[in-house]
């Protein structure tokens, strides 16, 4: 069950961040941008109810937006090492 929530809420961040127009790590179309953040909302939600229904509320509810937050502060950063990688000046 850990690695249940764990994984939707990577699965969340990256609908998340894939939404995001500003994003370079996998470019998406504008009707596909809107699906990817609905099925960030989507996650996250599954994220939330298992882990409370493994942790409790108040430590199930923490533990899944800690995930969350981790995960989306962590994809910038693997964006613009893989744009620095491509030999891209404009990052950051």
């Amino acid at each position: 069950m850990t690695l249940a929530y764990l994984a939707c809420a990577l699965f969340a961040a990256l609908g998340f961040y894939l939404g995001c127009r500003h994003q370079r790590l996998w470019p998406l179309g504008e009707g596909h941008a809107r699906l990817a953040h609905w099925a960030g909302w989507g996650f996250s939600l599954l994220s939330l109810v298992a882990a409370i229904r493994l942790l409790g509320v108040w430590a199930g509810v923490f533990s899944a937006l800690t995930a969350l937050m981790l995960v989306l502060v962590l994809l910038p950063y693997l964006d613009g090492w893989r744009q620095l990688r491509k030999g891209a000046a404009d990052v950051g």
